[in-house]
């Protein structure tokens, strides 16, 4: 659609987002917006699927899916990671139905054709004698591991991964967040845009007024809470911990690498070691650590994937879009690879804090989404503390821009 007939829709929507403020209802209401968002913003990005513990013996498998997507991530036979579109090549079909597990070859259930692990086409009955089977493979989908996180991308030509990735690795490698494994996962669905559900991630402005159990613990829901005193006894836990200064950013790197990197590390108020109801560890210590931090740990490798690190366990978040309107916000606790639920953690324990947490986070966001809907909503000014959602307004924009006018 042509606005005043030399600028698209999404060109004209984008254009009419102004600075510094929210953005305008169309972004979280139009399902041509949406399409876009998943066209040219999810497929053009890396996203966290999982964890190496998921797939640990050749031919272990699990779906990752947003939108309409599906990929597989998979062991082949000869211990390699793999990356598939979960589409078939012949009339595209999903291929794989089961959500994990382990498989000998991948067979479409419509019609049979079947793919090898390493997503090669392996069979495909009654088909010309002209047809070449090694031409209708999987689609194959970027793939990189980095500390045992397994990040995929279906775009042609992902952002660059490596040069943020090598500015963060020193600083996580003694959590060892390799040898790790799934304690818990969970879903929240939310009748909501995606972005509005990142939005919320991004900052820490409503964490007071919304978040009464993680306000008692966490000192980023006021950062002028943040004495000197108690930043210098973190620092002291820090040394004592054998842990690196967590402090990375964009402007940490050399030159811009089309996504966004944030490490930092926060104080938990006196009394409280990481996250839990009492304040005391919920499990053991992780990797190398030498004692326990009371500390949390932000980490972002790109808007859409983020991690809460504490000493003993790690939480990640994932934001997935199912439908204009519809997303699952997707929650993963992992404890060390060798501890054992009923010995050394309690899976209610250990869940309590960003269960009770996301639950409030789906009311707010539920009631945003309610009010950014009516036709008067004029978005308004960011705060100070909303300077997440200002960079990721910026990319987020960018990237529209330039597939529109591509």
């Amino acid at each position: 659609m042509l606005d005043d007939g030399k600028l698209t829709k999404l060109q004209a929507l984008c254009d009419a987002a102004v600075p510094g403020h929210a953005l305008p209802r169309e972004f979280y209401s139009d399902p041509d917006v949406y399409e876009a968002d998943i066209r040219d913003y999810w497929n053009h990005h890396w996203i966290w699927v999982g964890h190496v513990s998921q797939v640990a013996e050749p031919g272990a498998f699990f779906l990752f899916d947003y939108g309409p997507e599906s990929i597989i991530v998979v062991r082949d036979r000869e211990g390699r990671l793999g990356a598939f579109l979960n589409v078939c090549r012949h009339r595209g079909s999903r291929v794989c139905v089961a959500r994990s597990g382990t498989a000998r070859v991948f067979s479409c259930p419509y019609h049979a054709w079947t793919f090898e692990l390493d997503g090669r086409l392996r069979r495909a009955t009654h088909m010309d004698e002209d047809f070449a089977p090694e031409e209708h493979g999987l689609f194959k989908v970027h793939l990189r591991v980095f500390e045992g996180l397994i990040f995929v991308s279906t775009g042609d030509e992902p952002p660059e991964l490596d040069e943020g990735l090598a500015g963060m690795r020193d600083a996580v490698a003694p959590y060892r967040l390799d040898r790790l494994k799934i304690a818990h996962e969970a879903s929240y669905p939310v009748p909501a845009n995606w972005k509005l559900a990142i939005e919320n991630y991004m900052e820490c402005y409503h964490c007071a007024p919304a978040h009464h159990d993680y306000s008692r613990s966490h000192s980023l829901k006021d950062p002028d809470s943040i004495t000197p005193e108690l930043r210098a006894a973190m620092e002291a836990e820090v040394e004592a911990a054998g842990l690196l200064p967590a402090k990375f950013g964009r402007d940490s790197l050399a030159a811009p690498v089309g996504m966004d990197f944030w490490l930092n590390r926060y104080p938990l108020y006196p009394g409280y070691t990481t996250g839990s109801k009492d304040g005391a560890l919920l499990a053991p210590l992780l990797g190398n650590l030498k004692a326990p931090v009371a500390a949390a740990t932000d980490m972002q490798i790109g808007i859409l994937n983020n991690f809460l690190i504490y000493s003993d366990h790690v939480v990640g978040y994932r934001f997935v879009p199912r439908g204009v309107q519809q997303t699952d916000i997707e929650m993963v606790w992992l404890v060390r690879e060798d501890a054992e639920e009923g010995r050394d953690y309690d899976v209610g324990a250990l869940t309590w804090l960003w269960h009770v947490t996301t639950l409030d986070d789906e009311r707010i966001i539920r009631v945003n989404q309610e009010g950014v809907n009516s036709h008067h909503f004029v978005p308004g000014p960011l705060s100070s503390m909303e300077w997440g959602i200002r960079t990721f307004y910026a990319g987020y924009l960018d990237r529209l821009r330039a597939a529109a006018t591509s």
